[in-house]
């Protein structure tokens, strides 16, 4: 094991060590232009961010991150500043903070650490597998390389062999004409594999206790509601379209319809924090920020995979883990989600079922 010293800021007065998220949380921001992606880049809940922010915002006096919706989200002079000297600081002390490693433990032990198998993968958001990335212990000899994405631009990058895998999810039972299309369109059935990962619940998010007793979009648009969406692209837009266009409803009429937001908690927040009327998303989202629940799909969430890559190690790893005690005790966590027939490998036919 190689122990390695790391850069760590500290306010003056009163001293007090910064919160090790805040600085990468910055540098997500400033590459992403809004708070949505950077949260998912970086593995935190929406609550998470704009609680780290508001924090530090009262402890420095000075804002760090300037919010505007609709426009995204940039940092202010402070957090430009605090940013550009991590960056000097971390430049100029690279060589002697590396000098400095230390290694523990058994050649052995050390040999074991370094051939840790790597997966890249892309991926719609989910938080099953948000949560195993950052719970697969090293014993496991597998880590994670993920980047949340809509499930359509997954794809793409796994059809031009930009990513190892990708995550994508698609509702179960009776499909409407067309509706899986674009998704084969982005898999090839002799090249590709799909891992069965989880079942899940999605519907409608609601402040709690439904005041207005909404039970589907015809009661959003009836009733002038302020609706967040999700993004252009992303699996769970493609099922709000279809279920807007199932109700006999132009989606143009939802008041909010253009407001976006990239992942199930920021929608959540979004409901949350009053800022909408309503939202759509996973029902373990709903209830981590004490919403009301309107279930309205079942779906499945798999992993794209190339067959000549199942053999691989770090493949095989996840399969294992999948099927084991660790994606068990995730989902135990999380209400809507189900893991029978996980890890399972099927062909991309399965997606004519």
């Amino acid at each position: 094991m190689r122990v390695v010293p790391t850069l760590a800021w500290s306010l003056a007065d009163p001293a007090e060590t910064l919160d090790a998220r805040l600085v990468p949380l910055l540098s997500a921001i400033r590459a992403k232009s809004s708070l949505a992606a950077a949260v998912a880049d970086r593995g935190l809940s929406y609550r998470a961010a704009w609680g780290l922010l508001r924090d530090y915002q009262h402890k420095m006096g000075a804002p760090l991150v300037e919010l505007e919706r609709g426009r995204g989200a940039r940092l202010a002079p402070a957090g430009e500043k605090l940013l550009a000297g991590h960056r000097a600081a971390t430049r100029r002390t690279a060589r002697i903070l590396s000098n400095l490693a230390v290694e523990l433990g058994p050649p052995a032990e050390r040999e074991v650490g370094a051939k840790a198998a790597k997966l890249t993968v892309a991926a719609s958001h989910d938080l099953v597998l948000a949560a195993l990335r950052d719970a697969l212990p090293a014993a496991a000899g597998l880590a994670l390389d993920l980047a949340f994405m809509g499930s359509l631009h997954a794809l793409q990058q796994f059809a031009e062999g930009r990513t190892g895998l990708a995550g994508f999810h698609v509702s179960l039972g009776v499909h409407a004409p067309g509706e899986l299309a674009p998704f084969r369109r982005l898999l090839q059935a002799r090249r590709d594999r799909l891992i069965r990962v989880v079942e899940r619940d999605q519907g409608l998010m609601l402040p709690r206790g439904n005041p207005a007793r909404v039970h589907g979009f015809r009661d959003l648009e009836r009733k002038q509601l302020r609706f967040v969406n999700r993004q252009r692209g992303s699996g769970t837009r493609l099922l709000i379209d279809r279920l807007i266009a199932e109700e006999g409803l132009e989606a143009s009429l939802l008041v909010g319809y253009t407001n976006e937001e990239f992942t199930h908690h920021a929608v959540a927040a979004t409901v949350a924090s009053g800022a909408a009327d309503a939202g759509f998303g996973l029902r373990a989202a709903a209830a981590e920020y004490g919403l009301a629940f309107v279930p309205r799909v079942r779906e499945r969430y798999y992993l794209a995979v190339r067959a000549s890559a199942l053999a691989t190690p770090a493949v095989m790893r996840l399969i294992d883990v999948l099927r084991g005690a660790v994606l068990a005790r995730v989902v135990a966590t999380l209400p809507g989600y189900r893991r029978e027939a996980a890890g399972t490998v099927v062909g991309v036919e399965a997606l004519n079922d």
